[in-house]
């Protein structure tokens, strides 16, 4: 599976988001996405085997953390879109603002 793949997945992408917010427990992350304990585990062992996230064991719980070096790949393919998209915000801002200049009428 692709990191474009494991990174589809709405709920996948929800984890990541709740672990950008730090280490949390897999109980916590199973009450953040209101679905089973069962469908959580499937998504984390995914996110694990696409070296997104890591876990240690603390006691007797298991924490989760994000590990957004595999996410240099995303960074990457996303980079020209950025910059053509940077171009088009900033010719917008320039309409906009002749939108609002004094002498528009």
């Amino acid at each position: 599976m692709t990191i474009f793949e494991v990174v589809a997945e709405p709920n996948r992408r929800r984890i990541l988001d709740l672990l950008r917010e730090g280490e949390r427990p897999a109980g916590d992350l199973v009450a953040a996405l209101d679905v089973g304990q069962p469908t959580v585990s499937r998504h984390l062992r995914v996110l694990r085997e696409a070296g997104l996230v890591a876990v240690r064991p603390d006691a007797n719980r298991r924490l989760y953390r994000l590990q957004p070096e595999r996410l240099v790949e995303l960074e990457r393919w996303i980079e020209p879109y950025r910059r053509f998209w940077g171009g088009r915000l900033d010719a917008l801002e320039r309409h906009l603002d002749t939108l609002s200049s004094p002498e528009s009428p």
